[in-house]
């Protein structure tokens, strides 16, 4: 998620022990139907999952998280983050509840029983027991049908005018690792940890609708048409957009969608929705869709979106580590009082009005930026945001630094003379005045333990990206990126923990790094 970061300056643990010789993690296959009713803002659905226990414990239950049931009522305890947050507290004016129900778990067909969770507040996470324990090695198949009350959008999930954010919509096993389960409630300021899995999904909905989804579009026709509307938009650019008319002259359509061995399925609706497509060369060869569905508005900067995120697949594929998947997407939302913008594999939401091309690019680039830093590579982000925040802001500021000698936390402030200055020397311009900003907080605090969101976005995407820098100016950039990269291509795919990065990197340098990872956990400016 993109913060505002010019908003947090004027508004001012310990590791795992454990090594990758005894690393695992659970597979997941999941098949859902889903239809949206737009009228009653609510979807129908049902899934299949099957389950693969790779760990070495057998498992009497399972913990899924329900998240839609966090809207469901001001006792829970994302109504009670935003409540104590004076930032974000006027969200809650207004709000319609959402909720999740009709849940009919079966086990390899066998009703199972469930149990809510001990505490009061996490309404969003229920205990599946398993009629018979699932060994080690072992499989099975839990099925659910549920119903799903679309809150209107103050968070990530919802509605707002035409369009639709579902977003973290269906019941989803929490992860189970190394360290034990990893059931947590849904919260506003704090993210997700999920298994990876592969998603096939059908969605109903009104022919007229334009989708942006998780994924690759299985309906050729339906693709084509996207493309072809897609390419003359991009080609045709600041003109009168080509829009899209149903494909399907029947009442609805049921698209579907697929992807493999991503942590999430997120999908998003409206019938205003212009469409561009490109595609996106990567240094390998491989080819890349990419697509933006922006709102029909004169004048709008998002005629050049589809170039930025083309602009930060390349980048990113290079600095970091290829782009995996087949499809790159960014779709505008709402305006939103609370980030620019949210995250989910091969898709973005932008929530930031686009004041200016730089703002604009650089919200699409940190979103884009989550496919490497919350997809590619799935670190725990509420417990360790600052892996996925933190890592995405740093390369963010690199992008900003080459592409404009502009950067999202100082924005206008920066003078001329040090934006004439070489691209090093520019981004130690800025690295030294962001030293400067009162950080009190360690950069290794969970994302509950935050008590405002501003310093949530301060220390978790802005104090990292301080710390990296720090590493990076000791041993040069071309060394960095090589250790970087063997970070990313022994984890990809992965749960890496702080100590998993933290021997990654020393492998590949050839050093100790214990005085440099004690910063994680110092107070004030580093």
């Amino acid at each position: 998620m993109q913060k505002s970061f010019l908003t947090i300056l004027l508004t001012l643990t310990s590791f795992s022990i454990f090594a990758q010789g005894n690393y695992f993690q659970q597979k997941l296959t999941y098949n859902i139907d889903v239809t949206l009713n737009d009228k009653n803002k609510s979807l129908k659905g049902s899934e299949t999952i099957i389950y693969k226990n790779n760990s070495p414990s057998t498992l009497d239950f399972i913990w899924f998280h329900i998240w839609p049931n966090a809207y469901k009522n001001e006792s829970t305890a994302l109504f009670k983050q935003i409540r104590n947050d004076t930032s974000r507290k006027e969200k809650l004016k207004n709000v319609s509840y959402g909720s999740i129900d009709g849940l009919d778990f079966k086990v390899n067909g066998k009703t199972a029983k469930t149990e809510a969770h001990p505490n009061p507040e996490y309404i969003d996470i229920i205990k599946v027991l398993l009629p018979s324990p699932l060994k080690s090695g072992d499989s099975i198949s839990i099925s659910t049908d549920f119903n799903v009350q679309l809150p209107n959008y103050f968070s990530r999930s919802g509605y707002a005018d035409t369009e639709f954010m579902v977003t973290q919509w269906y019941p989803k096993p929490a992860v189970f690792d190394r360290n034990g389960w990893h059931e947590f409630p849904y919260l506003d300021m704090g993210e997700f940890y999920s298994e990876y899995a592969d998603y096939k999904v059908n969605i109903t909905l009104p022919s007229a609708y334009v989708v942006g989804a998780t994924g690759t579009l299985q309906n050729a026709d339906e693709l084509k048409a996207y493309k072809s509307i897609g390419a003359k938009n991009t080609a045709n650019r600041g003109n009168q957009p080509t829009i899209y008319s149903p494909v399907q002259k029947s009442a609805t359509k049921t698209l579907t969608y697929s992807i493999s061995n991503v942590p999430d399925f997120a999908w998003f609706a409206d019938q205003d929705l212009v469409i561009q497509y490109d595609t996106v060369q990567l240094a390998s060869g491989k080819v890349v869709d990419a697509f933006s569905y922006y709102h029909n508005k004169k004048n709008t900067l998002w005629v050049n979106s589809i170039d930025y995120i083309k602009d930060a697949t390349k980048k990113y594929s290079r600095w970091i580590g290829e782009y995996e998947y087949p499809v790159v997407q960014a779709i505008e939302g709402p305006k939103n009082n609370a980030s620019g913008g949210m995250e989910y594999p091969t898709i973005t939401l932008i929530t930031s009005p686009d004041a200016k091309k730089e703002t604009l690019d650089g919200v699409i680039t940190h979103e884009v930026g989550h496919n490497w830093f919350m997809s590619m590579l799935g670190s725990n982000e509420r417990i360790h945001t600052w892996q996925d925040e933190g890592f995405n802001t740093f390369y963010q500021f690199r992008y900003e630094a080459e592409k404009y000698k502009s950067n999202s936390i100082f924005g206008d402030a920066i003078p001329e003379k040090i934006k004439a200055l070489p691209t090093d020397q520019f981004l130690a311009s800025i690295y030294g005045a962001l030293s400067n900003v009162p950080m009190e907080s360690a950069i290794e605090t969970p994302a509950a333990d935050f008590k405002t969101s501003e310093e949530y976005g301060l220390i978790s995407y802005a104090k990292t990206a301080l710390w990296l820098y720090l590493l990076q100016s000791q041993i040069g950039q071309e060394k960095f990126d090589k250790a970087f990269q063997d970070y990313f291509a022994a984890w990809k795919n992965k749960h890496p923990t702080p100590a998993d990065f933290k021997a990654s990197m020393e492998k590949s340098l050839g050093a100790n790094l214990d005085k440099y990872f004690d910063l994680l956990n110092q107070k004030g400016k580093l």
